[in-house]
């Protein structure tokens, strides 16, 4: 089955070269990849390159379940575009754009097949909300 892709976005109100900080950066990385709070990321890797491989490790804080996301570059533009291909061949872009007050986070991703589509865009769309906190809390 084969879905058409969901895109969310999130308008931060930092400037592009902090949000593609903490957004690349595994120390940001861990601060907020989860979709709740009940979720967290206790380690993250990313070999920013095309061909490098961006690694985040997803448990839930009971221990109770956990999985590695691991997704390889296929385009980096500093400051403006990432494309990734998760391990099980789905492709990921995400784009950063300047716009007034600060900066224009767009992913798109070509959602799965065992989740309802709902499901998947709240979730990812949770975690790039959860993103957009953590840069404007970060001073």
């Amino acid at each position: 089955m084969s879905n058409e892709p969901i895109t969310v976005e999130a308008r931060i109100g930092a400037p592009i070269s902090k949000v593609w900080n903490c957004w690349t950066s595994p120390e940001h990385i861990v601060k907020w990849n989860a979709a709740s709070d009940d979720w967290h990321c206790p380690s993250a890797s990313n070999d920013l390159r095309v061909g490098g491989k961006l690694v985040s490790r997803m448990e839930a804080r009971d221990g109770s379940v956990g999985f590695d996301f691991v997704a390889t570059y296929v385009d980096v533009q500093p400051e403006s575009l990432l494309v990734y291909e998760i391990e099980d061949g789905r492709p990921v872009t995400v784009s950063f754009e300047s716009v007034d007050g600060g900066t224009l986070v767009k992913e798109t991703f070509t959602p799965e097949n065992t989740y309802p589509l709902e499901m998947q865009r709240a979730g990812w769309q949770s975690i790039l909300d959860r993103f957009k906190g953590h840069v404007e809390g970060e001073a």
